[in-house]
């Protein structure tokens, strides 16, 4: 027997599994066991010395120096301080609260470089919530720092999808919705944006165009580009660009956004920096793409019971965002099988809408035939994670592993509830038999199952 570990909140799940379990991971999850490597697979101990390539610095856990080297060398692009040159005003996208990205590596960086090129330069940081909920002020200051913090806490602003008076149309989409995004960032003398990437459920990676689409678009454009057809598009999936139109609505967006320098990382396990991508929002975000698609890859290994989580904190935080890690289990489990997926869902459902659109139903596969036969200009709310959510649930059992009190609104959700990693396998081996075989995916959001 072998012991899997899998995040969950703020701690852990662990479970003894027979050793011939498949475990899928990905090897930027490596990196912070101490398993470091190049591109080419050969470990070796990387030290700060040998860190001299801004794009992957993967041993060096400084992340500020990462990123520092990142924007030293930047891609497609003049550096930030010479692009801030005459600049009155800058506008910074930030992440929000459901994304672990390292902002206390990447901010000050930029801020430093816009300072350098133009002093006077007035810099908002608009928060990209996209769908979400606001962040509230303690989340901010966790997330910026203090320091941080006090600094902007008069020039923070929080994009609201669905305060048309804050947005403006810029444009249209490819498929045809209009192009509507916050008017700070429309009005920006300068437009720039913090990120991460890795494997997205849809959009194939994150990062990047994602900042403005969905980022900081109105729920107009959210809901088009974000509509059943594409969600149920072949190539809307985990790790596809080419030909994903997801991605090329998003990558419009942008364009018609003029944003105009990024600053990306990629991150390990345990949150920490481990590369970083500056410079034109395309070049840039095309090669981290490319850097970590090496890492990511995970071959299927067919099972009756997979287990899955999103990664812990803070993506495990509510229902909504589960579906990205039950999309790697869906890549490797075996018809009939059972996908046992954790997360906590601390913060309940993480959408209304979303839980809705499944509970109103009187079973999963009226909901997702009612997905389905929605046209683009009639997508609802938070209807892509039901969708994806309901794909699933109608075709495999999922038992669902979340804080208590969530019970009943996991089982509204049309799945089944367990309240431990040893409840939900004892229910998986009672439906599939003791000699059920397993695969292992301790982070199903940081893999590409393929």
């Amino acid at each position: 027997m072998k012991t899997i570990t899998f995040p969950y909140a703020h701690t852990n799940y662990s479970l003894e599994v027979p050793d011939e379990t498949a475990v899928l991971v990905s090897r930027v999850d490596e990196l912070a066991s101490g398993n470091n490597g190049e591109c080419g697979g050969s470990s070796v101990e990387l030290h700060e010395e040998d860190c001299s390539d801004p794009a992957e610095r993967k041993g060096c856990h400084d992340g500020t120096a990462i990123v520092r080297s990142a924007m030293e060398h930047p891609i497609g692009s003049p550096r930030l301080r010479e692009l801030a040159v005459g600049k009155p005003d800058c506008v910074m996208i930030i992440s929000d609260h459901t994304r672990p990205v390292p902002s206390r590596d990447i901010l000050p960086e930029m801020i430093r470089e816009l300072r350098e090129g133009n002093p006077e330069i007035q810099i908002t940081l608009l928060v990209a919530t996209g769908f979400h909920r606001a962040m509230r002020p303690e989340e901010l200051e966790a997330k910026l720092g203090s320091a941080l913090y006090t600094e902007f806490r008069d020039r923070i602003v929080i994009h609201n999808a669905h305060d048309p008076a804050s947005n403006v149309k810029v444009g249209q989409l490819p498929s045809g919705p209009d192009c509507i995004l916050d008017k700070v960032a429309v009005n920006a003398s300068l437009l720039i944006a913090e990120g991460f990437i890795e494997p997205h459920f849809f959009a194939g990676f994150s990062g990047g165009r994602k900042s403005i689409l969905p980022g900081i678009a109105d729920a107009v454009t959210v809901m088009g580009n974000h509509c059943s057809k594409f969600i149920d598009h072949p190539r809307c999936r985990t790790g596809i660009l080419e030909g994903n139109p997801m991605h090329e609505d998003m990558i419009a967006a942008a364009r018609m956004a003029r944003l105009a320098f990024i600053v990306n990382v990629v991150i390990d396990e345990k949150h920490r920096t481990v590369a970083a991508f500056a410079g034109d929002f395309e070049e840039a975000h095309l090669k981290g793409c490319a850097f970590i698609e090496s890492y990511v890859q995970a071959h299927p290994v067919p099972a009756d019971i997979v287990i899955t989580t999103n990664g812990g904190y803070p993506l495990d935080q509510n229902a909504y965002q589960s579906p990205k890690g039950m999309t790697a289990a869906e890549a490797t489990v075996k018809e009939g099988g059972v996908i046992i997926m954790l997360a906590s869902c601390s913060d309940g459902t993480g959408g209304e809408d979303f839980y809705h659109l499944i509970a109103d139903e009187p079973d999963i596969e009226t909901a997702y035939q009612k997905f389905l036969d929605t046209p683009q200009n009639e997508t609802k709310p938070d209807q892509w994670c039901s969708q994806i959510f309901a794909r699933i649930a109608r075709k495999y059992t999922v038992i669902f592993v979340a804080d208590p009190e969530q019970r009943e609104m996991i089982e509204g959700l049309k799945v089944r509830y367990a309240a431990s990693l040893d409840e939900a396998y004892r229910m998986a081996r009672a439906l599939k038999g003791e000699d059920a075989s397993l695969t292992c995916i301790p982070n199903g959001i940081s893999v590409v199952v393929s």
